[in-house]
């Protein structure tokens, strides 16, 4: 991860070509230390990874909302774009299905707490070849993203556009404790993880309901990791969503801090606090208080959360009645890595909110699997 590169200008001066993010949103510059100025430049990138120069040119990985993980060569004349050019796509030939794309909106909205504000990208409803009744409102996804101090960006991402594309609204959240948008926003999560990201979650689905985004009666929300526990936490302690899809997600804060991995063995100790909150933050202790359908996703190789917590959640909701099913992959680890694995997941994600709550047939060919207490 490189965000700066020493460059020299046409009269042999050195200066810093670095790149900075600021409101959700990569920037990329000159920056000329002795003369204390800074220039922007103008490129199509919206998020950028990272930068590297050679023979004059700067070369950038980054992407945009229409441009997948991708390297660009800029060639700068003085402090100014010249040329930028794509030498390399991770998606060259997805551009052609552009007019589906749905274009991220950056959203600010509300939170419980009175002054404070939190972000999301929302994405409506996009098909060319289709078009919405006026009288129906359309279902919606909420993603809450890991981490849980990570940040989701507004860049093309081919899973979003596979709920779009298919008539779904899907917003994806930046609640307090994300980083992206300053040292306040990212500590509001200190000792507060299941508390603020639930809140921001709910309150961002509200908001998008205020303003006629989408359909009350068929809110969902799904996460990975640490976004799996926001979404057991939402489902467990609030009532704001219909249906939700963990994926290798965190059910019990306890059984975590207690076998996950070297490397985060002392990360849950400032986002969560003393033993109390640990076990009142945990949604495995209170399988009482879920209401509604939930599909997990789990690898039985996951070290990090390991499959005792997605077994525990969904062994407790089948004896409670709910509707409720668990897919394992074998082979797989706490992220997904298998292209139809991936695909299985987000598929079974669609028909399962489409025949528990959403009140439509998916357009896809998909067999769903054995729903527990429902089929």
């Amino acid at each position: 991860m490189n965000s700066y590169e020493f460059i020299k200008n046409e009269a042999g001066k050195t200066l810093i070509a670095c790149t900075y993010r600021q409101n959700g949103k990569s920037y990329l510059g000159i920056l000329d230390d002795v003369q204390g100025s800074f220039s922007l430049l103008d490129i199509p990138f919206t998020d950028i990874d990272n930068i590297a120069s050679w023979n004059d040119y700067l070369y950038v990985e980054g992407a945009s909302a229409v441009h997948p993980s991708s390297v660009a060569k800029v060639t700068l004349d003085g402090r100014k774009v010249v040329d930028f050019k794509i030498c390399w796509s991770s998606s060259s030939d997805c551009l052609k299905y552009e007019s589906y794309f749905s274009q991220p909106e950056l959203i600010e909205f509300p939170t419980v707490v009175p002054g404070q504000n939190a972000y999301a990208y929302y994405y409506p409803p996009t098909n060319p070849l289709y078009q919405a009744s006026q009288e129906e409102k359309p279902p919606l996804l909420l993603k809450s993203h890991g981490g849980p101090t990570a940040e989701t960006r507004g860049i093309l991402n081919l899973s979003i556009q596979y709920w779009t594309s298919r008539g779904w609204a899907f917003v994806d959240v930046n609640y307090g404790g994300s980083t992206g948008y300053g040292r306040e926003f990212r500590e509001r999560l200190l000792d507060c993880w299941g508390i603020v990201d639930v809140d921001d979650c709910c309150s961002c689905a509200k908001f998008l309901l205020e303003n006629g985004k989408a359909d009350k009666e068929r809110l969902c929300i799904t996460g990975g990791s640490a976004g799996g526990y926001t979404t057991l936490a939402a489902l467990a302690f609030r009532d704001t969503f219909k249906a939700g899809a963990s994926l290798y997600g965190v059910a019990d804060l306890n059984l975590l801090k207690a076998e996950t991995h070297k490397f985060e063995s002392h990360y849950l100790d400032k986002l969560v606090g003393d033993d109390k909150a640990f076990f009142d933050r945990s949604p495995i202790n209170f399988v009482d208080k879920f209401s509604c359908p939930i599909i997990l996703f789990q690898g039985l190789e996951d070290k990090v959360v390991p499959p005792d917590q997605a077994r525990k959640i969904y062994k407790a909701l089948k004896e409670k009645g709910l509707p409720v099913a668990l897919v394992e992959y074998e082979g797989e680890q706490h992220g997904f890595r298998k292209a139809e694995n991936i695909k299985f997941t987000i598929e079974q994600q669609m028909v399962f909110f489409a025949r528990l709550i959403g009140r439509f047939n998916v357009a896809d060919p998909i067999t769903p699997i054995k729903v527990d207490n429902f089929d």
